[in-house]
């Protein structure tokens, strides 16, 4: 079973999501003994944000120039990693109501006609089923508990629409939020996250196990 941990907090050491896919990861290796994990850090290695000259996996259209192709073989390597994993775990923080940027442009490198969704007479269907997400999702303030905190969270209800376009039904998260509202708060925060990545990696190992028996 192969695991990609990805990171995208820009804030080092003191990132919050750093700290819960660290532990995430460790936990599934401890459930799932002989899985191997492949780390890619966003906010280290970004790919670009789209552009004429990365759109090459979108229009089909050969390379025709060196900065065209290296940008295609970094669409195709990002792509083949994800296909290739079996469970992903995700550093996820909000910023500005949303996602890192460097979180996105990954994302839009993964979203490849043929490779992770088809079109069909019917609509989209994804092509990426199978796998389990397990994302870390941090904030600063408290979202999840009023609707008009819901309403201005475009982080975990973006990743889900998303991965669920790529045919993944099991996104799973591990949230902390209210880590900047002082120190009893972000305690009470990573406290409840531990609980949720011992539960999430337990429950999500389980499953596994049992698909590949079958």
């Amino acid at each position: 079973m192969q695991l990609l941990h990805i990171d995208s907090a820009i804030t080092g050491d003191q990132s919050v999501s750093r700290q819960l896919t660290a532990r995430t990861v460790a936990a599934w290796q401890a459930a799932h003994p002989g899985t191997t994990v492949q780390y890619l850090d966003l906010a280290q290695q970004a790919p670009s944000h789209l552009s004429a000259q990365s759109l090459g996996f979108r229009t089909g259209q050969a390379a025709a120039t060196e900065v065209e192709r290296n940008e295609n073989a970094l669409s195709e390597a990002l792509v083949s990693q994800f296909l290739a994993s079996d469970v992903i775990v995700i550093g996820a923080p909000l910023y500005n109501f949303s996602i890192p940027s460097q979180l996105k442009a990954w994302i839009d490198r993964l979203a490849q006609a043929g490779r992770t969704f088809k079109y069909t007479d019917k609509g989209p269907v994804g092509l990426a089923g199978g796998k389990t997400v397990i994302v870390a999702s941090t904030r600063g303030g408290v979202y999840s508990t009023s609707e008009g905190g819901q309403a201005m969270e475009h982080q975990e209800s973006y990743l889900k629409v998303v991965f669920g376009f790529f045919g993944i039904t099991d996104v799973r998260f591990v949230r902390a939020e209210g880590v900047a509202m002082g120190p009893d708060a972000k305690a009470t925060a990573l406290a409840s996250a531990d609980v949720e990545i011992t539960t999430q990696t337990s429950v999500a190992a389980n499953q596994a196990r049992v698909s590949q028996a079958a």
